[in-house]
């Protein structure tokens, strides 16, 4: 992976931009990237919307008690800093990135479930990037008191004209007992785009975290690996992905889970798929409790070129707990093109369809208008037209 030189990129100015009231209004090309990012923004079964234009949040509406949503440097100071979640689960002296975000904060939300609310709407988060050279860094906090529950879905868009931006985006996920979160993360950033999320969390006693993560659309260098640790018994923790990498995409990306206290399990599928990109495919689950399960699951297909390198990684020194994995990289097998075509499809047919189940979204529990767009994407994959 190269340097990534953050000095190329503008962190200030452009604080003061106008709040957007209604949403709806926004450019139709606007809309169209953000659709494409999991966003719609006539949808209003919503319980709450978010929205940060490149420094500035010019969104954030709450519909549901016990629902509190407000942009991070508001809620820095009605919270006194925040002293129990900001910076809590992530070191800021961590590398170039988490620094650059800690010394030019250009927003993100602050989000929370008050305890025993059932928020069934999801929350529409959306980070936007417009112009060229444009740098955006952002710290969100997700908290889920004691038997709430809670889904977020989050969509990162740039602007068609954006070019050579970049996004640093530090995300910590406090999830307490008993509570439910579910956070959905679809990405459309540009060929040029330079992408450094760093998230992590905790999950206490009886808890749930659920992360499904979808990129379908080309980026310049992106790198990823966020990080949950269970705290309490029975707490759970899952993450599934689709990856597309097409020419020119660089996508190092993973997650890591740690059980922590006896009888947590953990779970981690990944779908890739490179069309001539590169993707490193990171995986691991450690265990330091007793009993404890996790599973690793990275499969990874090969269509016209580009490479795939899974790391699957279990580490555990304790009696009591099972961890597996299972890795595959490969290309379509001709056996199954020919099974296909043996049933009456062309080989283009063949393909599609074996694209089709690979890149399978069900696992994902997706609202059915969201899983309608990614099911469009994924067709339009099929046919070489996506790209």
């Amino acid at each position: 992976m190269s340097t990534v030189d953050l000095s190329r990129f503008s962190f200030s100015g452009g604080e003061n931009a106008a709040p957007i009231d209604d949403l709806t209004r926004l450019p139709a090309e606007d809309r169209e990237r953000l659709v494409l990012a999991g966003i719609d923004v006539n949808d209003r079964q919503v319980s709450g919307a978010f929205m940060q234009l490149n420094h500035a949040g010019v969104h954030c509406e709450t519909r549901r008690d016990g629902l509190e949503l407000m942009d991070i440097r508001a809620a820095l100071k009605k919270f006194d800093g925040l002293p129990r979640y900001y910076w809590q689960m992530l070191d800021p002296d961590k590398d170039d990135f988490t620094r650059m975000a800690r010394e030019h904060l250009n927003g993100g939300y602050f989000v929370r479930a008050r305890k025993g609310a059932k928020i069934s709407e999801p929350v529409q988060s959306c980070m936007f990037i417009k112009g060229h050279g444009a740098g955006q860094s952002i710290h969100n906090i997700v908290v889920v008191e004691e038997g709430a529950e809670l889904h977020i879905l989050g969509g990162c868009a740039t602007a068609h004209e954006a070019r050579d931006a970049a996004h640093l985006g530090i995300t910590e996920y406090y999830v307490e007992k008993g509570g439910k979160l579910t956070f959905t993360m679809i990405h459309n950033w540009g060929d040029s785009t330079t992408v450094r999320p760093r998230s992590a969390g905790r999950v206490e006693a009886g808890g749930e975290f659920q992360n499904n993560y979808i990129l379908l659309k080309p980026v310049g260098d992106l790198q990823m690996y966020p990080l949950m640790e269970l705290t309490g018994n029975n707490a759970v923790a899952r993450f599934n992905s689709v990856i597309v990498a097409p020419a020119g995409s660089y996508v190092d990306c993973g997650n890591r889970i740690e059980l922590n206290a006896p009888d947590t399990r953990g779970e981690v599928i990944s779908r890739v798929l490179t069309t001539g990109g590169t993707v490193i495919n990171r995986g691991y689950i450690g265990a330091a409790a007793a009993p404890a399960k996790g599973h690793l699951e990275c499969k990874g297909l090969i269509m016209g070129g580009g490479r795939i390198h899974a790391i699957p990684e279990l580490n555990s020194n304790q009696d009591g707990v099972e961890l597996s994995h299972e890795a595959a990289v490969g290309k379509i097998a001709q056996e199954e093109i020919e099974y296909l075509m043996a049933r009456g499809l062309d080989e283009d047919e063949a393909a599609s369809t074996i694209v089709r189940g690979f890149l399978n979204v069900e696992i994902m529990g997706l609202p059915a208008p969201l899983k309608k767009a990614m099911d469009e994407q994924i067709a339009l994959l099929e046919t070489g037209h996506a790209m």
